[in-house]
């Protein structure tokens, strides 16, 4: 298939990296985009609509934490099957993947609708807000199994070095979005104009339809079968390895978005202006979510190489091409970053129009474009390490760098040093600083290769 990208057996160059890479940076502009839609769409239908799109759309990832830890697993098991030549092992790692989310997604939607209420009120959501909140609250839990599924089958596609197809689907789920947004939300094109709940049903609709050309896909390249189903003596030999690379994995992500929940909460709480603070905090981050899609595209780009050849026995080639991947991203978004620095007011300014809230934002934004090489350097050699399986090396680090540095730094830099919010945005600066230098350590000196499968007993 003319998606799929042949690698070198000796060794991945650059340009190799670069065929990897590019449809997944483009894929993760789209995924931007879709956001942004929502966002504007909910802008025209009222302050209580957006608030509740914005606000239920980063709630909803605790519910997704499953779908990102069977995705990783899944990425690492695929890929290294894939690089030892073992087709069959890596077809029924797919199964297994897709039938572990898929049973996972149940039970945590019968859980969601369950605590349903005291989600919400964990929240605290205002009484204005709770009848919008509350509705697409439901329409996202009851996309909680498709959405799922289209979190594995993307990263099923990515281990198989068929990144082209994520981005065709996130592509197909962009322009459903936007149809339904505009259609269903602000009734255009003749369709029914059903305010907010046409926006919660615009998102369950692109999403479907995603995932059913993703579905489609699968069963063309022969992965979507009964008879590649995984049979119950085979999954008991297989899915310790999965659940060995998942569970870290979704702790990680739970450590890192709690850290920023407490971050919040620490800004929230200074002494003098902190309402600007948050402000500045959210319009800055607006700005840095568009630098960082580049490395989440080379972050997936580790992931496949190092599990590709770890999976084919070339462990020093896979810890070869990660430094050569964290070269590459780590200059040219460095690059983006210098580039950016002289016109960061004006960037800012484009989400606040407040002098007060535009300032400290750019104060903000300028302390994280300083740390962007260590970032980076996390944020790759983080997918270098999930390709080879060892994602307990990420839960530590990232709980290390989070809850031992960051958050006490930002506390005493921001309420007793400072007081002011300067003190917490260099305390993520250095939390940076001290996590990329931990995973330099780690990937240069540690045998992360030991979690690779060729290690590990799994089924053939």
């Amino acid at each position: 298939m003319a998606m799929y990208v042949e690698l070198k057996p000796k060794g991945a160059g650059f340009g190799d990296i670069w065929r990897l890479s590019w449809p997944q940076i483009l894929m993760m502009f789209v995924n931007f985009t879709i956001g942004a839609c929502d966002v504007y769409v909910a802008g025209r239908l009222g302050r209580e609509v957006q608030a509740s799109v914005g606000m239920l759309a980063q709630a909803m990832f605790f519910f997704q934490v499953v779908a990102f830890a069977v995705a990783n697993g899944a990425v690492a098991a695929v890929s290294q099957s894939l690089g030892a030549g073992k087709k069959v092992r890596a077809g029924r790692y797919v199964g297994l993947s897709l039938m572990a989310g898929g049973g996972m997604s149940l039970v945590i939607l019968v859980g969601g609708f369950g605590m349903r209420g005291a989600f919400l009120a964990m929240l605290q959501v205002p009484p204005s807000m709770e009848q919008v909140a509350g509705y697409i609250l439901d329409v996202f839990l009851l996309l909680l199994p498709i959405n799922y599924l289209f979190i594995i089958t993307n990263a099923v596609f990515r281990a198989e070095k068929r990144v082209k197809i994520p981005l065709v689907s996130w592509g197909v789920a962009a322009v459903l979005n936007a149809v339904g947004d505009f259609g269903l939300g602000l009734g255009f094109f003749g369709l029914p104009d059903m305010g907010y709940k046409g926006l919660a049903w615009s998102t369950f609709g692109s999403i479907s339809g995603a995932l059913v050309f993703n579905l489609f896909i699968l069963r063309r390249l022969g992965s979507f079968r009964r008879a590649v189903m995984p049979p119950l003596r085979w999954i008991k030999r297989g899915l310790p390895y999965l659940f060995k690379v998942a569970w870290p994995s979704g702790l990680m992500q739970i450590i890192w978005h709690t850290g920023y929940l407490v971050l919040f909460s620490i800004t929230a709480s200074l002494p003098f202006e902190s309402v600007t603070a948050l402000a500045g905090m959210a319009a800055g981050i607006r700005v840095e979510s568009l630098i960082f899609l580049p490395p989440m595209a080379f972050n997936f780009t580790a992931s496949i190489l190092v599990g590709h050849y770890l999976g084919a026995g070339q462990g020093d080639e896979a810890k070869r091409v990660g430094y050569k991947i964290w070269g590459v991203g780590v200059v040219a978004v460095t690059l983006m970053a210098a580039m950016m620095w002289p016109f960061v007011e004006q960037a800012v300014g484009i989400f606040t129009p407040d002098a007060a809230v535009r300032a400290e934002a750019a104060l903000y934004l300028r302390y994280n474009l300083l740390a962007i090489p260590f970032t980076v350097t996390g944020m790759i050699l983080i997918g270098a390490l999930v390709g080879a399986g060892a994602t307990l090396y990420n839960m530590a680090v990232t709980a290390v760098s989070i809850w031992c540095v960051r958050l006490p730094l930002a506390w005493w830099l921001g309420h007793v040093y400072y007081e002011r919010a300067e003190g917490v945005w260099m305390a993520m600066l250095l939390s940076q600083m001290v996590q990329a230098l931990a995973y330099l350590y780690i990937y240069q000196f540690k045998d992360w290769r030991r979690f690779g499968m060729g290690r590990a007993k799994t089924a053939a």
